[in-house]
């Protein structure tokens, strides 16, 4: 199975895409700056706890490998 949360490649200036899938489409809902942006746009597009999973390749997939410090 393919991850279900895609945090795509970025920069300090342009920040990180991320995606949802949903239905077997790839949604864009958000551009993150920090983890703490991940989980506030996946909070938002509906995950209960997605700090619980932004280290699960299960779930998500980091372009350009994870960028940010896990969350304490």
């Amino acid at each position: 199975m393919a991850a279900l949360i895609v945090v795509g490649e970025g920069s300090a200036l342009k920040g990180r895409q991320v995606q949802v899938m949903r239905r077997g489409e790839a949604q864009y809902v958000g551009t993150a700056f920090s983890d703490h942006d991940v989980v506030a746009i996946l909070q938002a597009a509906g995950l209960s706890d997605p700090e619980e999973v932004l280290d699960d390749p299960r779930w998500v997939q980091w372009c350009g490998g994870r960028a940010w410090k896990p969350l304490p």
